[in-house]
C-alpha cells in the first residue's frame, strides 16, 4: 500500500489515530491521547508565533527512505511549502521536525524517526516528552536549545 492509497481509502477517513507506514508499507495505527494532542497543538502554535517566513503544519507525511512517517508537527519555510504545495508526502523533510513522545513510543523508534528525517534534510528534530520536556535534536546530536528557533520553551505546560 502506497502512501497515496493511504490518503484515498475512505474507510481510513476521520480515524482517531495517526497512520503511518512501516518498511513493508503495512499501516501502522497509534491511537490518539488528548495529553498528546494538546502537547502537539501548543507546539504548533508556539511555532506558529515565533517563527515567520513559515508555517506550522500537523502531522504533515514525509517519505523517507523506511517508510511514510508523520512527525507530529512540522515548521516548514514558505520556499518548501511552495516546492511541495501538491505533493501528497513530501520527499524532502521540512525545516523542523517534532515527535511529541507518547507512553508506547521506544527510545529505539524514536532515534530511527530522527535519523530519517535528517536523511530528509530536517535541520532540527525536536523531542517532546509526555511531561513536556522539550529535546532539540541537529544532525550532529543533541542541542542545547533550537538554533532555528531560539526563544522556543524548554517545557511546553499545558
Amino acid at each position: 500500500m502506497t502512501w497515496e492509497d493511504v490518503c484515498a481509502d475512505p474507510s481510513l477517513r476521520d480515524l482517531p489515530f495517526k497512520i503511518e507506514l512501516n518498511r513493508l508499507n503495512q499501516i501502522v495505527m497509534s491511537p490518539s491521547h488528548p495529553r498528546h494532542s494538546r502537547l502537539q497543538s501548543k507546539i504548533a502554535r508556539i511555532l506558529g508565533d515565533l517563527l515567520s517566513g513559515g508555517e506550522a503544519i500537523v502531522e504533515l507525511a514525509v517519505d523517507t527512505e523506511d517508510s511514510t512517517k508523520v512527525p507530529d508537527v512540522v515548521w516548514a519555510s514558505r520556499e518548501m511549502i511552495d516546492r511541495h504545495s501538491s505533493d501528497v508526502a513530501w520527499v524532502r523533510a521540512p525545516e523542523i521536525c517534532v515527535e511529541v513522545l507518547s507512553p508506547a513510543n521506544t527510545v529505539q523508534e524514536i532515534a530511527q524517526k530522527r535519523a530519517l528525517y535528517f536523511e530528509r534534510g530536517a535541520l532540527e528534530v525536536w523531542v517532546c516528552s509526555w511531561d513536556g520536556r522539550m529535546t532539540f535534536y541537529g544532525p550532529e546530536g543533541e542541542l542545547k536549545g533550537s538554533t532555528l528557533c531560539p526563544m522556543f520553551p524548554d517545557t511546553i505546560v499545558l
